[in-house]
């Protein structure tokens, strides 16, 4: 019987003596080392990849978000992003309409994701329009009327950022060169050179937009 007593004492010892090794292990000095070498090697990355604007954080370049007036329209004197047609409302992220990241898993064929394109695409043409440039829909990029598949992508592709230039540039009195040039300025390669797509970084964008409407004021 005390045989037995101590056999088990000594297994429960050595399992608390396990837990806690794997506890401070794992639970302290990894978790401290890895965010040590992050912030060290990566601090940018490691802290969110935050963009900044006059001193203050206006978001992270990895998640994309919305520009809209106080009555929930586009504010068309911005860059605007993918459409974020996700998995509903929430009140977290007041930015997208996102319960959670992904995309609506509506088929090719399903009536409401085409009324959802068309919506889309007409509202493309009307918004980027002006009295000097007409939008057509052969003009208009994928990207412009369907959301990603996070429903959360920053980036739109170069072709939709070169649709919005007229639209920019006749709402903040700026001559479309520049705008374009602008553009061009922030128009991300392939990974590697050979990986993915060429892409545009909207609040990155929006970002340098905003410095030049500032700086062509004060000037």
């Amino acid at each position: 019987m005390h045989t037995s007593l101590r056999a088990t004492g000594r297994l429960l010892g050595a399992g608390l003596r396990a837990l806690l090794l794997l506890t401070v292990v794992c639970g302290v000095l990894y978790p401290l080392a890895v965010t040590g070498v992050a912030q060290a090697a990566f601090p940018h990355r490691a802290n969110g990849s935050e963009i900044t604007s006059d001193g203050k954080v206006v978001g992270s370049s990895l998640i994309g978000q919305t520009y809209r007036t106080k009555d929930g329209k586009p504010d068309l004197r911005w860059f605007q992003p993918r459409p974020s047609n996700g998995l509903g409302t929430n009140s977290v992220n007041t930015q997208y309409t996102l319960i959670l990241s992904g995309a609506t898993n509506l088929s090719g064929a399903n009536p409401d994701l085409i009324k959802q394109i068309k919506d889309a695409r007409a509202a493309v043409i009307a918004d980027n329009s002006t009295s000097t440039y007409k939008v057509r829909a052969a003009q208009i990029p994928p990207d412009a009327v369907t959301s990603s598949g996070s429903g959360l992508d920053p980036h739109i592709s170069p072709a939709y950022a070169r649709l919005q230039t007229h639209r920019v540039a006749d709402r903040n009195h700026l001559p479309v060169a520049r705008v374009r040039a602008l553009v061009e300025q922030h128009t991300e390669g392939r990974v590697l050179g050979f990986m993915g797509e060429p892409g545009v970084n909207v609040l990155e964008l929006n970002v340098a937009l905003r410095e030049l409407t500032t700086a062509d004021r004060a000037s």
